[in-house]
């Protein structure tokens, strides 16, 4: 009899994680390598927040926590929801976990039943698929097109629908794709939600405050608040705050579901790191005038990208709207001979090719659901992401 469960048949590595391994071992030998595959700001944690850890420290705040997170961030938390997005929660109504991930992951295990379906438009983040899996949903991959921005269309949402549907993912600003939805195109998303009130959504608002130009980020509750009772409005402060190594993500959601994932988490993890959590206090209540900053040099970068990887032959890349990627296809470079005599025959050997010969990792698009693409992640230098894409450009070129 095998020793490890089956559930692990049904899950795969992360890509975005192997190919990051794989440049840091490239690295390792030697070579130069300019790593685009992780979606982390290259920026620090701001040092109001770190002094407010380092005060906890002081303070003796280094005991278990409450499983649901410690007043104070769950009451920050609450109010960030009514500032920033009109939604009223209570703190009651939050959950604090560790990472964005463990709110997903307890979300579904809580409220997923052998065979329960869950619609999640491509590309996706990898860990969606795998996580709806494990915990014995089905995953209904929902296509979506470059024309359309690589965004849900509502026709497409009404036919994936079905009796078994228990939830629809959306993920506004996208990972990987960087699309967000404008209030209109949301509108009628949530239309069709309206109309078949047995589907729960969650929302994955990470990327909220990375969005450019004059876009007015918006989530689904807020534009039809009729789906409050079964909306999940999950976000941490990873992204917009420089914190992915703090480990806090939080969400809100009816009363019976935040008691549910409480009391998993409660035989899982208990409450998250204390110090990360009135760190994370901070971060939402202490000054935010460093966002704005931040996001114009994300904003600078992705014109960058974009304008180069368009110069760039065989590659056709839209401009986003938000997050810190942006998702060019390939599909033009598909069939095509590199110079080291590899063919390309799919989006996988692009990328590969790109990182053995140049030393620029980026992911494979077929890893998000949708390609031939790759993902770059812009969260680096423009002295770095002006050479990277001259080294992309120049593969290209060369191909035959």
């Amino acid at each position: 009899m095998a020793f490890l469960s089956d559930a692990l048949s049904r899950v795969k590595p992360s890509a975005t994680m192997v190919v990051t391994q794989k440049a840091r071992d490239l690295k390792a030998t030697g070579r130069d390598v300019i790593s685009l595959s992780v979606g982390e700001p290259d920026f620090d944690t701001p040092d109001n927040i770190k002094e407010a850890a380092i005060a906890a420290i002081k303070r003796g705040e280094t005991k278990y926590p409450p499983v649901l997170g410690i007043p104070p961030l769950r009451e920050a938390i609450a109010q960030k929801f009514k500032r920033e997005n009109g939604l009223d929660y209570k703190a009651s109504d939050v959950i604090v976990g560790t990472g964005g991930k463990q709110i997903l992951y307890n979300a579904f295990l809580v409220t997923m039943n052998k065979g329960d379906e869950v619609v999640i438009p491509a590309p996706f983040w990898v860990s969606y698929p795998d996580m709806v899996l494990l915990n014995g949903g089905e995953p209904v991959i929902v296509p979506t097109r470059l024309e359309d921005g690589y965004k849900l269309k509502p026709e497409a949402l009404e036919k994936a629908i079905t009796p078994r549907t228990k939830w629809l993912i959306l993920n506004s600003p996208s990972n990987p794709s960087g699309a967000a939805y404008p209030r209109d195109e949301l509108k009628a998303l949530t239309d069709v939600l309206v109309r078949h009130p047995h589907v729960w959504v969650l929302s994955d608002d990470m990327y909220e405050h990375l969005v450019y130009g004059d876009f007015v980020f918006t989530t689904p509750v807020q534009i039809e608040p009729s789906l409050q009772p079964r909306a999940l409005t999950m976000n941490g402060v990873s992204k917009a705050y420089a914190m992915t190594g703090w480990r806090i993500g939080y969400a809100a959601g009816p009363a019976e579901l935040i008691k549910a994932m409480d009391m998993v988490q409660g035989q899982q993890t208990s409450g998250a790191c204390t110090i990360a959590q009135w760190a994370s206090v901070e971060a939402l209540t202490g000054p935010q005038d460093f966002i704005p900053v931040r996001r114009r040099a994300f904003e600078e970068r992705r014109d960058l990208v974009v304008s180069m990887l368009n110069q760039a032959k065989y590659i056709t890349c839209p401009k986003p709207e938000g997050a810190f990627y942006v998702y060019p296809s390939v599909a033009e470079a598909i069939g095509k001979t590199a110079p080291s005599g590899h063919v390309i025959g799919t989006d996988e050997d692009f990328v590969t090719e790109l990182l053995e010969e140049t030393g620029v990792a980026v992911v494979h698009g077929s890893a998000f659901g949708a390609g031939p693409n790759f993902r770059v992640s812009y969260a680096t230098s423009l002295s770095q992401l002006e050479n990277a894409c001259k080294k992309i450009q120049k593969l290209t070129a060369e191909l035959r």
